[in-house]
């Protein structure tokens, strides 16, 4: 059964919760700037990881010391679910864990 899409006030709510992600037409997207090359690499293989474990993945960008996500639920017609909001959660503590900024 496809994940049912959360509603303008529930994306907003949810939102407000996680500092730094923002609502790009129907996609979550949050950037992060890291120290080094090689601490933005470590963190795509740890976003890669919890990507696999949700069985959720996201459009995610390596940059010299940038790491972007675009997140979206595909089967719920690329609207933004609970799913999306787990995902983003879950890397903005590894993020923190990393030292992102």
């Amino acid at each position: 059964m496809p994940a049912a899409p959360l509603s303008q006030k529930e994306i907003e709510d949810r939102l407000a919760e996680l500092s730094g992600w923002s609502l790009d037409g129907d996609r979550l997207t949050r950037s992060y700037r890291l120290g080094s090359h090689l601490a933005a690499t470590a963190l795509v293989v740890h976003i890669a990881q919890v990507q696999e474990e949700l069985d959720h993945h996201s459009d995610l960008t390596l940059g010299y010391r940038t790491v972007s996500l675009t997140v979206t639920t595909h089967c719920a017609g690329g609207k933004v679910t609970a799913a999306d909001f787990a995902l983003a959660g879950r890397v903005e503590a590894l993020a923190l864990a990393h030292g992102a900024r």
